[in-house]
């Protein structure tokens, strides 16, 4: 059996994503080019407008470039509006991600019943080496209990799921005894995990915790233990003893935050339903650069939102240069249909958002130079991605050593510019 898996969308889709690849290949699939797949998954997001638009775009592409393999296609697009796929051809069917396993399972039987021979390899240790990232994303939460007025991503995942605490865990001691040295925590919202168990209740910081003492005994040569990264988190999910353990972990729990912003007004947060206001936000950011020094900090921040002023977006800008972000992803305004703000009448042009979208760019880019030049010389543990390349600790791409091995962590100064 070949298969081919077509991702796009957020790095929650990545894992996902691998997982169906390590699942086809324990089966006895192999993985390969679209035009030769018996089996084609394409992974779908609808975050935005244009997220929409390269997802039917890719539907499409698999169905010309195949003209046999039957197409499942799963995601959030598929979730919201499975009949847009289903139409395109008899071959496609949208299946939720609550049942994607069990349909693939179905999938491989009947692509080659006989002839496949199962891997030895339990799926998720089949994730490490080859073509999948040497960061192993780990999917602890599913789901969104918010209800921001711009988004439709919460009504594509449902109401937020934790995963239990002892199957997180031993996910990750596998992955630690088989040598990742950087394990990506994910979720929808993951700031929002939580599990009961026998000894209370369990937020993200536990979780943490717990990972951190029965991980720290597989070592390297040069004696690192793995290290964990947050893939992203809300602002209001940042609490005092998350900022505790970053600032205690010793970069075992990376030093680096992808904190959504949004927006920089105080209006606009309100609009949008953020449980927060820019006081609160710049707050935190103090707070957490008070107990984490080098700490680097990513943001989403979203350009002409309905309503919003040139006064207002100025005071994004404002926020965005006073909390000195590392990466800025800025967004303009995407239209989602059965969202609040897409019934808003006070609509921003395309050419102001596109215009307010670049004046966005050009600050993240200064902003980026100097946060960068503020670490020249500091030394980082650096994952080794690719032959040449690897991943700071800080979340920055920087040339290493070619002779580095792929997946192992260098001690290394910053050069004087990344790559």
């Amino acid at each position: 059996m070949r298969f081919s898996v077509v991702n796009l969308g957020c790095k929650v889709n990545r894992v996902e994503s691998d997982a169906a690849c390590a699942q086809l290949i324990a089966a006895g699939g192999e993985e390969g080019a679209l035009e030769d797949a018996d089996l084609i998954v394409v992974n779908t997001c609808t975050v935005t407008g244009e997220a929409e638009k390269k997802t039917r775009k890719a539907v499409r592409h698999a169905l010309r470039t195949n003209n046999s393999a039957p197409v499942v296609v799963t995601g959030c697009a598929a979730a919201i509006r499975p009949e847009v796929f289903e139409e395109m051809s008899p071959r496609v069917s949208c299946v939720p991600k609550a049942m994607l396993e069990a349909t693939l399972a179905e999938r491989a039987k009947e692509i080659a019943p006989d002839g496949a021979m199962p891997h030895d390899k339990e799926p998720a240790l089949l994730r490490i080496g080859g073509a999948f990232p040497t960061r192993v994303g780990v999917k602890v939460q599913d789901g969104c209990n918010n209800a921001c007025t711009y988004c439709i991503v919460h009504v594509a995942r449902g109401r937020a799921t934790s995963r239990a605490i002892d199957e997180v865990i031993g996910e990750c001691i596998a992955y630690a005894r088989a040598g990742v040295k950087e394990i990506v925590l994910t979720g929808i919202n993951l700031g929002s995990y939580r599990f009961d168990t026998t000894e209370g209740r369990m937020r993200l910081a536990d979780l943490l915790r717990r990972l951190l003492d029965q991980t720290t005994q597989y070592l390297d040569d040069a004696g690192h233990a793995c290290r964990f990264r947050i893939s992203s988190i809300e602002p209001r999910d940042v609490d005092d003893d998350l900022i505790e353990l970053l600032a205690q972990a010793d970069g075992r729990v990376c030093r680096h935050l992808h904190l959504p912003l949004q927006a920089g007004s105080s209006k606009v947060l309100r609009e949008m339903a953020r449980p927060y206001d820019s006081a609160y936000f710049i707050d935190l950011v103090a707070k957490l650069r008070a107990a984490v020094p080098m700490l680097s900090l990513s943001t989403d921040i979203i350009a002409g939102f309905p309503g919003e002023t040139d006064e207002e977006f100025a005071e994004t800008l404002s926020v965005a240069r006073m909390c000195a972000f590392s990466k800025i992803h800025a967004f303009p305004y995407s239209i989602r249909k059965g969202t609040p703000a897409a019934e808003r009448s006070d609509q921003i042009p395309p050419e102001v958002k596109e215009a307010r979208s670049t004046q966005l760019r050009l600050l993240a880019d200064k902003l980026r130079a100097a946060d960068f030049a503020s670490r020249i010389g500091t030394r980082e543990l650096v994952l080794v991605e690719q032959s040449g390349r690897g991943m700071t600790e800080s979340y920055y791409e920087i040339a290493v050593p070619f002779d580095a091995p792929c997946g192992a962590l260098v001690d290394m100064p910053l050069p004087t510019m990344p790559l």
